[in-house]
């Protein structure tokens, strides 16, 4: 294949943590492209509740399986992170609704900052549509495993519980 055919392209977010939503955009990126990079975004702005680095390898982790996908972080504007990358489409994963507004406007501002790189917009899929980190963060101190499992990888339950510090939490049967 040329270099010229080989297809990258790029997602990005603060993936903190990472969810079942995210990794559902990831895998059906993945098959769309010869190599997907998921860019984790450092936000002096926010205060995340896992480093870069945990995060990192939190999506590492989860996305292991997947042959293609690589994973690194970056600070500044994600169209300059997609152009340093030698990637010319960026992947935006959006939930119904919530999302459609913030991501149109953060697509026409990076089609006048780069407008070589192109937007691809997938909607996470029906049982992922209520999913987001920030829920994430507000159940895990309430939530058993079982049930954290509905919405973030395994590795991302213990994780969770190392960072809040406590014991797993039994779900209710």
């Amino acid at each position: 294949m040329a270099e010229s055919d080989f297809r990258v392209a790029v997602y990005t977010g603060s993936f903190d943590p990472i969810t079942l939503g995210h990794l559902n955009v990831i895998e059906r990126a993945s098959r769309l492209v010869d190599r997907l990079i998921v860019g984790i975004g450092i936000n002096a702005g926010k205060d995340p509740l896992f480093t870069p680095d945990e995060r990192v390898e939190l999506v590492r982790s989860a996305t292991q399986r997947l042959g293609n996908v690589e994973v690194r972080k970056f600070s500044g504007l994600a169209v300059r992170f997609v152009r340093e990358c030698g990637a010319r489409v960026m992947i935006r994963g959006v939930r119904p609704l919530t999302d459609v507004e913030a991501e149109l406007t953060m697509m026409l501002a990076n089609r006048q900052l780069d407008p070589d790189i192109e937007t691809v917009v997938l909607m996470a899929d029906k049982e992922f549509a209520h999913v987001s980190s920030s829920l994430i963060k507000q159940i895990a101190p309430l939530a058993g495993d079982d049930e954290l499992r509905r919405f973030v990888p395994p590795e991302v339950v213990a994780a969770l519980r190392r960072k809040l510090q406590g014991p797993a939490v039994p779900s209710a049967s």
